[in-house]
């Protein structure tokens, strides 16, 4: 009778709060998403090509799974309150019939496993579903190809993501429990009454909205004008600012509605000015939770943002050259045009990279002259560490440097008529780039040989070769004549190889250049190949984006269900004012609309500061500390930024439609009971 009893009241629990239940099973996906993160293609794909890194990031992930313990034992707190609330008479009644409180007890932690196990049993097949379909999308999106993926199950995963859902709900019922021993009877069948504010003035109310705002003006000055690299100091600044600017501007907002509750209360009609109390009232009793909330949704938005944009700029596909090979001429032609190698070539050229010759260095008979060019650094901000260290010892020949733009589908330079090229494989190293960049568009030359030649205003930056065999901090791109007349080595530096369009196509990116690098490597031929860029290109993808979308999609299930919970706590609690509404003839559509009207007004007034704030914290990420990778478009990641955020609203308008209707089916009850 016991057990049946609680299964009973276990599924009433589940069938009345599937909005808890709901959030708990997308926890639970979350979770098991996370710890099976070692599993999946393109992680396994990591640990051939980029090991030491991977560890690193899997060493990390018991880190963010605690932290993300941490914050769903709140979601699940308040989510078990809320339950356990909405059934005070029912357990007062059980102990006026004589149960004890330790069997009281014993039936809540037995509800809660219960519960605990149906979740696991819909979460989780979610789970391995979702991380599949991640696996499968990745697969196709970075090269891998539907043969390159392998299901994936992690007992490792299953086991800590249970360990660890089953230990904040039996630990959040331990305290609620705590909490419940101290009652009496009498004091959990009397009805809940909403708790007494503490009303400020107007001019309080005023005076700590004003402050509240000027501390998150000040958060978002420096963020958008002071943070112009990672300094720890504006940092801090940004989050104490920001945070008591937030708990302010939402402790004085109470006051304020009251005022302009007072001024439109003569004109009102029906239901308008008890809505307005309600919401009052909410953000009275509720402003500490309104400002974490809107903090939450802050981290959510920014994280998810940044890591969709980021994650997609990222993939750009910045590949001029699948392989580059090292050798004579002879030994990487037979290499070339044995059968299995040839078929799957589409271009091989030699590129021509040497270091200047000796007499051409600007330090020994000026015969290379670059003082013009200091000049145009010395224009702009910020270039003085550049100019202390400016040289340039190699050359590129413009065939050379051709091939490699053909390969990617860009504009082929033409350097006739004396004209030169600015190149840097440090593009994205700190402000290199753009500073280098800004110098060239203010006009600049090279002098060699007592010749000026104009310099380019475009600052190139194409991979050379397959990696990064050679790092060149500034190389010149030069005619093939003048190339020859001032480069020390006039062989090859290497020969690059492209892969055909259609092997790629017919087995993916990945697999194809696994092929060619298993028969090069059977060839015992010298190579660099274009696996190592993808890998670290790919780590920074996981690393950056995937944990950053992974924490943002969690803040931002714990801010709404924190949101929604708190508001059907109040609403409970004030269940009495409906009943007395109902009693002087307000119809049931009159209150579902006032209902529907205090919950679009409560997660209003905490998504309307989190977007403002989230608008200058992605501002500040990708104008300051941030860099894009070269070649990522601006406005293609911006386009990203918005399309999550489009997304972003749309599941949060779902989201606030089921709170709307588990909240007016509270009314219809109260409704029901009236009328018998």
């Amino acid at each position: 009778m016991f057990f049946k009893q609680i299964r009973r009241n276990a599924a009433k629990n589940r069938k009345g709060n599937g909005l808890f239940f709901g959030s708990l099973a997308i926890a639970i996906a979350a979770f098991y998403t996370l710890l099976s993160l070692g599993e999946q293609d393109v992680t396994r794909y990591l640990a051939t090509i980029e090991s030491e890194a991977v560890e690193k990031l899997m060493t990390l992930l018991p880190i963010v799974y605690g932290i993300s313990l941490f914050f769903v034992f709140f979601l699940v707190y308040f989510a078990c309150k809320y339950q356990t609330d909405s059934r005070r008479r029912e357990l007062g009644m059980y102990l006026m019939l004589g149960m004890k409180r330790g069997r009281l007890f014993s039936m809540l932690f037995c509800e809660t496993l219960w519960n605990s196990v149906i979740s696991l049993l819909i979460g989780l097949p979610a789970s391995l579903l979702l991380t599949e379909g991640i696996s499968l999308v990745t697969a196709k999106v970075v090269g891998l190809g539907i043969i390159g993926h392998r299901f994936s199950f992690s007992p490792y995963a299953i086991l800590w993501t249970v360990c660890g859902y089953v230990l904040v709900q039996l630990l959040s019922m331990m305290i609620i429990c705590i909490d419940l021993g101290k009652a009496e009877p009498a004091d959990l069948l009397r009805s809940d009454d909403a708790k007494k504010q503490t009303i400020l003035s107007c001019s309080k109310s005023a005076a700590i909205f004003a402050v509240g705002i000027v501390f998150l003006s000040l958060a978002y000055y420096f963020g958008i004008f002071r943070m112009r690299t990672l300094n720890m100091a504006v940092m801090l600044c940004i989050i104490i600012c920001g945070i008591l600017g937030t708990f302010l501007l939402y402790r004085g907002l109470g006051g304020l509605l009251g005022r302009y509750i007072r001024r439109k209360a003569p004109n009102a009609t029906g239901l308008q000015t008890f809505t307005a109390r309600q919401v009052q009232e909410n953000v009275l009793s509720q402003h500490k939770s309104l400002a974490v909330s809107s903090l939450l949704l802050l981290t959510a938005l920014s994280c998810v943002s940044y890591g969709v944009s980021m994650g997609l700029a990222r993939s750009v596909d910045g590949r001029s050259v699948d392989f580059s090979i090292f050798g004579e001429d002879e030994k990487i032609d037979a290499v070339l045009e044995s059968d299995d190698v040839h078929e799957m070539v589409n271009d091989s050229y030699p590129l021509r990279l040497s270091v200047i010759k000796d007499g051409y260095f600007r330090d020994e008979d000026k015969a290379f002259d670059a003082s013009k060019l200091e000049e145009a650094l010395g224009s702009v901000e910020g270039s003085d560490n550049i100019i202390e260290n400016l040289h340039i010892e190699y050359v590129i020949s413009e065939s050379s440097y051709n091939k490699i733009l053909e390969g990617v589908g860009k504009e082929e330079i033409n350097l006739e008529g004396r004209k030169a090229a600015i190149y840097t494989s440090l593009a994205n190293e700190g402000d290199f780039g753009s500073i280098l960049g800004k110098a060239l568009k203010k006009g600049a030359s090279i002098g060699i040989d007592g010749t000026d030649y104009e310099l380019l205003p475009t600052l190139y930056y194409d991979n050379v070769v397959a990696d990064r065999a050679i790092t060149l901090y500034m190389a010149l791109i030069v005619p093939d004549e003048l190339f020859t007349e001032v480069a020390r080595e006039r062989e090859a530096y290497c020969r690059n190889v492209r892969l055909t369009d259609t092997i790629v196509e017919d087995m993916g990116l990945m697999q194809a250049v696994q092929k060619m690098d298993a028969l090069l490597a059977d060839a015992g031929i010298e190579y660099d190949s274009y696996l190592g860029g993808i890998g670290r290109n790919l780590f920074y993808t996981v690393a950056a984006s995937y944990l950053t979308i992974y924490l943002g999609a969690l803040f931002w299930l714990i801010a709404n269900t924190v949101i929604g919970m708190k508001y059907l706590i109040g609403q409970r609690q004030t269940r009495r004012r409906y009943e007395t509404l109902t009693m002087l003839g307000a119809d049931m559509e009159l209150m579902s609309g006032s209902v529907k009207k205090q919950i679009g007004s409560y997660f209003s007034l905490a998504l309307c500061v989190a977007v403002v704030s989230s608008a200058a914290a992605i501002y500040t990420m990708f104008t300051s500390f941030t860099k894009l990778p070269e070649g990522a478009s601006l406005q293609r990641t911006a386009a990203f930024s918005v399309g999550a955020l489009a997304i972003f609203a749309i599941i949060e308008i779902l989201y606030i439609g089921i709170v709307k209707r588990t909240a007016i089916r509270e009314i219809r009850r109260i409704d029901i009971t009236n009328r018998r």
